[in-house]
């Protein structure tokens, strides 16, 4: 048997986007271009595409890695955002820095999420993913109905910024860069935890939970176990993207920015993206987030430079019109592209064997404990 053959060291499209982020600050002439075409900061809006990022990893970890549905990632989502409003504000005598807080919110919600996956270890598709939708409602209603905690529809605030050596606090409101660097600086860490964690005996153990259940327990794996894991990770992801939002917008909004529609958006972000991609899963959220937060408002601005005289009609709204061209992009999508547009290459194997063969792989038949057959990508027919 030949040793194996060391590719050469490549960054990888994945690389390649974080290093024009980190490069992008740096070069002020593209802000200058992007503010004097849009009247609006780019720089100022990425942050929360690098937190919505984080948003989609975890939930990535138990939808694409896992094969788990879940529709209720806001909640935990909302947990990381109200302890850090809670541990921060001048509201409570706690008065905690920033970088106490941080840990203490994923920890928060990765206990949450302990508690939501053990009562539900043994549902499955549907039935699962009406318990998660259930307790992501009734997160939410909790948290406006406790309004001598959670302040209720007016949400926690101010939360002071993050405190760092050679930045001082006006920083943090006159320039976008320091949580820029902050945020972007997360999402890479935790883009390398999963990179590592994907390769890992724990990963693998995941994609064959996901690919077979009944076999992966035969071959001596904990399914419990593993979906636990899954569940504790995904939300202690969700927990540190919502204290860095709540730490953003210096509040924790109203109890409805964590909704069905934040969960179900994520898991859209996914779908356009590519399940159980890394990089599916940036591309998919800087592509809607930036389509819903950035690309929509100059739009909009710039109708309304064309049109003076429209009286806010709606037919003359972008925003009007923006979910029929979202939902009408996901038609499509499903219909021409349903692995995303980044997908791992496993799920692209499976749904696109003919390519797999005239790459070199060849495919093979699994049944599953369905008794459905799936066309999986075996690398030269090797086992």
């Amino acid at each position: 048997m030949s040793p194996p053959v060391k590719k050469p060291f490549a960054i990888g499209w994945e690389g390649a986007i974080f290093l024009a982020l980190l490069l992008y600050p740096l070069f002020p002439i593209f802000e200058s271009l992007f503010f004097r075409a849009t009247q609006r900061s780019l720089g100022e809006q990425l942050p929360l595409v690098f937190i919505f990022a984080l948003l989609a990893y975890g939930l990535n970890v138990v939808v694409g890695y896992t094969g788990l549905l879940h529709l209720g990632i806001a909640a935990f989502f909302a947990v990381g955002a109200y302890v850090a409003g809670i541990f921060t504000t001048a509201a409570y005598s706690f008065g905690w820095p920033f970088w106490v807080v941080l840990p203490l919110g994923v920890l928060a919600a990765t206990v949450l999420g302990l508690l939501l996956g053990a009562p539900t270890l043994r549902l499955r598709g549907d039935y699962l993913a009406l318990v998660t939708l259930g307790f992501g409602e009734v997160t939410k209603f909790t948290l406006r109905n406790m309004e001598k905690i959670t302040a209720g529809t007016r949400g926690l605030s101010p939360i002071p910024p993050p405190s760092l050596p050679l930045v001082p606090p006006s920083a943090w409101a006159d320039d976008y860069r320091p949580f820029y660097y902050l945020t972007l600086g997360v999402l890479i860490l935790v883009a390398l935890l999963l990179h590592n964690l994907e390769r890992s005996r724990l990963g693998r153990a995941w994609i064959a939970l996901r690919e077979d259940e009944l076999a992966a327990n035969c071959m001596g794996l904990n399914p419990n176990k593993l979906k636990l894991a899954a569940f504790a990770l995904g939300a202690g992801l969700a927990g540190l993207a919502g204290v860095l939002y709540a730490t953003r917008l210096t509040s924790t909004a109203d109890p409805n920015a964590y909704d069905f529609n934040r969960s179900i958006f994520m898991v859209c972000c996914l779908i356009l993206g590519g399940l159980g991609s890394r990089l599916g899963a940036l591309v998919g959220v800087i592509m809607l987030v930036g389509f819903d937060n950035i690309l929509t408002p100059i739009i909009d601005s710039k109708i309304q430079e064309w049109f003076p005289n429209s009286g806010g009609r709606i037919c003359l709204s972008f925003t009007g019109w923006r979910l029929a061209i979202f939902g009408l992009a996901l038609i499509l999508m499903m219909r021409f592209r349903p692995e995303g547009i980044v997908p791992s290459s496993r799920m692209k194997h499976e749904l696109h064997p003919d390519e797999a063969v005239s790459n070199g792989i060849d495919p093979i038949t699994m049944g599953r404990n369905t008794g459905e057959v799936e066309t999986l990508g075996r690398k030269g027919g090797q086992s």
